[in-house]
């Protein structure tokens, strides 16, 4: 086995990126962050790429396992071809002791993830635990019977309330504890970057859904927030049909989007507008 890490960020997309590509939308995340790096334009926060931990192990076939960290999020890990070799991952783990590359957790396909997990809490004598289990669902055609919503970019004059939004987005998906930021330019960067919309109901912003990552074939929606006060009305559902049918007529085959197993809701509502399932993941967490 042969345990490479990488500090350039084009030669690690050059290695590895036809192996990720074979499973695209799965990868969608991993291809996302690395693409950010090589175009370089965009460095605020964990998108510098001088901070990334890249790896790849391979043997005498090619590439087996890929492994990207963008700190201080978890270490994103793919099996080519979902298959798993746990030589690979001993590889793997014994190169990140080397190299002092700490993980705070692992996201990944869920039978890969549940065998990383406890080989890698056992080698630093830690616990691990799921934080979340995770659906991947691909859309190709928006149902034409889900009535789709007017939507609009976010603008200036949303930071009236979008902090807020995004605070709530984030801590109650356990992602973050509540805590809205002095910061302005962190809510700003949804409005700069062009990819959050906003749908409005007779002028009030009801629902927000954005346009993450943008990829070859696929793009990814996320960040659906609708408050509480104005959920059961059908809002997200029209606001994430309105954002997904406007991926596809950009030229993207396909939408992707994560969902957390645990919101039977949202499952629900995905499936309506006509999203499928890939395959399952899994957030485990290190301790």
């Amino acid at each position: 086995m042969q345990f490479t890490q990488y500090t350039d960020v084009a030669a690690f997309y050059n290695a590895a990126g036809d192996t990720l590509m074979r499973h695209e939308a799965q990868n969608i995340i991993s291809l996302g962050n690395v693409l950010i790096g090589v175009e370089g334009k965009d460095k605020t926060g964990w998108r510098d790429p001088a901070n990334w931990f890249m790896a790849t192990v391979s043997d005498h076939s090619g590439i087996l396992l890929t492994a990207i960290m963008t700190p201080p999020h978890n270490l994103a890990l793919y099996a080519t071809n979902n298959q798993n070799n746990p030589q690979a991952i001993a590889c793997l783990i014994d190169g990140m002791a080397q190299e002092g590359a700490p993980a705070p957790g692992v996201l990944a396909e869920k039978s890969l993830a549940e065998m990383f997990g406890p080989l890698y809490s056992a080698r630093h004598s830690m616990t691990s635990k799921i934080n979340f289990s995770q659906r991947i669902y691909s859309l190709s055609e928006v149902n034409p019977a889900i009535p789709k919503g007017v939507v609009r970019l976010a603008t200036e004059r949303d930071m009236a309330f979008l902090p807020f939004w995004d605070d709530a987005f984030f801590s109650e998906c356990k992602i973050t504890p509540s805590n809205i930021s002095h910061d302005a330019d962190k809510y700003r960067y949804h409005i700069r970057t062009n990819s959050l919309y906003i749908m409005e109901d007779n002028g009030v912003p009801v629902s927000m859904a954005k346009i993450n990552r943008k990829l070859k074939t696929v793009c990814s929606i996320g960040f659906v927030y609708t408050p509480p006060y104005f959920r059961n009305k059908g809002y997200a559902t029209a606001c994430v049909a309105a954002v997904s049918q406007m991926g596809l007529n950009r030229g993207f085959q396909s939408c992707i989007l994560y969902t957390n197993l645990a919101n039977p809701t949202s499952n629900s509502i995905y499936q309506k507008i006509g999203y499928r399932p890939i395959c399952d993941s899994l957030e485990v967490k290190f301790e």
